[in-house]
């Protein structure tokens, strides 16, 4: 691949644009495209070399040099992705090869590509073997999944379909029995069978969390922290359209977003409700009545480093801490929608203990009346022995997520 000089200054920007963190990754790659008027021919060099700089970034600016400008940043990013499949514009031949000789002689400690305090704490969670593991997995680019609408078709056929209409390397999910992934990014957007709700696109995580709120016909359900609402267009086909869900969130963007999704997935049980926060006084109508209630929290994001490389860079001690403070927070508020006998799934994205097992042990500590329920994102009784279940994506392929199941004794 030929690097033109333009494409170089755009990754340039891109970065520098990038550099502080302030806004999420795939926003100001779009600015940066738009406002430098990024030609097709250079949009892929550009994107991919921006992603490897968020990927890689420990080992690219070790190798670019101290203080080093963006623009040999943006070099050295190249050479970490594409070694010598990228041929340097004029004047950078020399600049180039520096860096691939740089790339070529890094450690395989450099590689890795985690922040110290992230490092370390994974460290002490997983042990060495695994976190070495955990941490070049989450270097690799998420594989594309989606979720097939079981109101609208079956997974078979739609598979068979796909690879019928040029998605050769489709194939059906393991853990999920909804899902179909694709090795590398498509665009479905404007496929019929995206245009008229039949898939959606959904991590396998996420739709196997989903699948262990195990929301049935006819109930009640809340999900607490809705987002665009992914999972709960999952559960309202898992109930066939039947029943209610109230789909909470704090944020009107999100909730808005969910509205082409709702009107492609033909679920008619849904009803999108924004709130101030968990203590908003309009869910004292929803107290003791929920059959299940999903939080899936917010939370660092770390699981997802695959699709959201940005947010280790984002992320910090300190916003960690605050978040579980948040997290508590918001699962006591919601464990009080719960009808006696009914079931509270708490989830996050991350990897970390502090947002996953010891929220879920402070809530059991703080709280009379719950118990634990033995269940597996897997599909199995349990997960490795413990009470709680976790997906990693160097053993499964998908986003890492973390569930703890309760039950509240009947009354």
């Amino acid at each position: 691949m030929y690097l033109r000089p333009s494409a170089l200054n755009a990754l340039a920007f891109a970065i520098q644009s990038a550099s502080k963190f302030e806004y999420p990754a795939d926003r100001t790659l779009s600015y940066v495209l738009r406002e430098q008027r990024v030609g097709s021919l250079d949009r892929q060099l550009v994107a991919e070399g921006y992603y490897a700089w968020l990927r890689h970034r420990l080992s690219v600016e070790a190798i670019a040099g101290k203080d080093a400008s963006h623009v040999a940043i943006a070099l050295a990013a190249l050479a970490r992705q594409f070694r010598r499949r990228v041929v340097a514009p004029p004047g950078e031949e020399d600049r180039y090869a520096k860096f691939l000789k740089i790339d070529e002689e890094l450690g395989p400690q450099a590689r890795r590509e985690l922040p110290a305090w992230l490092w370390d704490r994974l460290g002490l969670q997983y042990g060495e073997e695994e976190r070495i593991a955990l941490a070049e997995s989450l270097l690799q680019p998420a594989p594309f999944d989606m979720r097939v609408n079981i109101l609208k078709g079956k997974r078979d056929a739609v598979l068979a379909r796909m690879k019928k209409e040029g998605f050769a390397d489709a194939r059906a999910m393991e853990l999920s029995p909804w899902g179909i992934r694709c090795p590398e990014r498509i665009d479905i957007s404007r496929h019929a069978l995206f245009e008229d709700g039949t898939v959606e696109v959904q991590d396998e995580g996420s739709q196997l969390l989903a699948r262990i709120v195990g929301a049935k016909r006819g109930e009640f359900v809340v999900d607490f922290c809705a987002g665009a609402g992914g999972k709960t267009l999952a559960m309202a086909a898992m109930m066939a359209s039947t029943g209610r869900i109230y789909a909470l969130d704090v944020n009107d963007r999100r909730l808005d977003n969910m509205g082409p999704r709702l009107a492609r997935s033909g679920v008619s049980n849904v009803q999108p409700m924004r709130i101030d926060d968990e203590n908003d006084s309009k869910l004292n109508k929803f107290a003791g009545k929920a059959d299940r209630v999903l939080v899936d929290a917010p939370c660092s994001g770390l699981g997802t480093l695959r699709r959201n490389p940005d947010l280790k860079w984002r992320q910090s001690p300190t916003s960690v801490k605050e978040l579980v403070v948040k997290q508590a927070n918001i699962l006591a508020a919601a464990s009080r929608l719960v009808r006696p006998g009914g079931r509270l799934v708490y989830a996050t994205c991350s990897l970390l203990a502090e947002e996953n097992e010891k929220i879920a042990e402070g809530f059991m500590q703080a709280n009379a009346g719950w118990t634990n329920v033995l269940a597996s994102l897997r599909g199995g009784e349990d997960d490795e022995g413990t009470i709680y279940s976790k997906l990693l994506p160097h053993k499964d392929g998908c986003d890492g997520f973390f569930a703890a199941v309760f039950e509240r004794a009947a009354a």
